[in-house]
């Protein structure tokens, strides 16, 4: 699926748009250009990477500083431990353009037990 995000001129180079999606996505415009788009949420805790901070390909998580490649997906710093999913990037006529991954998106906890309708227990038990 493919869906619009802004148009290039509204992204400064260093910033990131949130698409509000489910679950948001994320594209950033890198310090050398490049745009990049990624699931917006943090795999370790429900924390907006768009609210991060983008350092060359690198975004950190507000909350608990893990790191993300925006290119890769991969997590570089703890206590995150998996990647977040990685989305097609596509300009076109001045406008950025994600194409959404096939791939299941990793998720915290926190986020699956909302989608589930559970309510998350003290101390992971339940």
């Amino acid at each position: 699926m493919m869906i619009p995000a802004c148009r290039v001129a509204d992204l400064p180079r260093g910033e990131a748009f949130r698409i509000e999606f489910d679950p948001p996505v994320a594209v950033f415009h890198t310090e050398d250009g490049e745009f990049y788009a990624i699931d917006d949420t943090c795999t370790h805790q429900d924390a907006s990477l768009s609210d991060g901070w983008l350092e060359g390909c690198e975004v950190e998580c507000p909350l608990h500083a893990s790191k993300f490649d925006v290119r890769t997906g991969s997590v570089d710093a703890p206590p995150a431990r998996l990647p977040v999913r990685t989305h097609q990037v596509l300009l076109e006529d001045g406008m950025i353009y994600v194409k959404l991954s096939d791939a299941p998106p990793n998720l915290p906890p926190s986020c699956v037990a909302a989608r589930l309708g559970a309510v998350p227990v003290a101390g992971g038990a339940a």
